[in-house]
């Protein structure tokens, strides 16, 4: 773990549900339990916001549980509508929201902690250690960009960390 965490740091924690979802099913066939794991990164330190970015295809039962899970672990959640294009093709992203989120609430925290391996946050990462912030990466290290590695503060190889993270589905 992080030997640089100290319990007075003001911690946010941003995760990017899609991107640790489908790498975790993808790669395990498993789920995620979230919960866990923003104890794990938040390593006793002053967790002042935690905010997991979704998309909602359908409100199926599966999904609904999903959400309610996530909220009963003290996780806020922003929600977005899939969107279907011409052609069948869907979107679902949410990068520009977190950059928002975390440029917005990085004056009220030291510590920055991206759950995602998209390297498309490197720019991101750049601009909040410009402004002060610890920026600390999560993600799976077979799909984390390299320069969103070398950017981090610490980096947080969730394949390393899959024993305590992830659950049967």
């Amino acid at each position: 773990m992080n030997p640089f965490a100290s319990p007075s740091q003001r911690v946010g924690i941003f995760i990017d549900t899609q991107n640790i979802y489908h790498s975790a099913k993808n790669f395990y066939g498993k789920n995620v339990d979230f919960g866990k794991l923003v104890e794990i990164l938040n390593q006793g330190r002053n967790l002042i916001r935690t905010i997991a970015y979704v998309i909602k295809s359908d409100l199926s039962p599966k999904e609904v549980a999903f959400f309610e899970a996530l909220i009963l672990k003290g996780i806020e959640l922003r929600i977005k509508d899939i969107i279907y294009l011409p052609g069948g093709e869907k979107k679902a992203d949410w990068d520009v929201g977190i950059a928002v989120d975390t440029i917005r609430l990085s004056k009220f925290l030291d510590v920055i902690i991206l759950v995602s391996g998209d390297g498309d946050f490197a720019p991101l990462v750049e601009f909040l250690k410009n402004q002060g912030n610890i920026v600390e990466i999560a993600g799976f290290g077979r799909n984390t960009s390299i320069r969103l590695r070398e950017l981090a503060d610490f980096y947080y190889d969730l394949d390393e960390l899959k024993d305590y993270i992830l659950i049967q589905k």
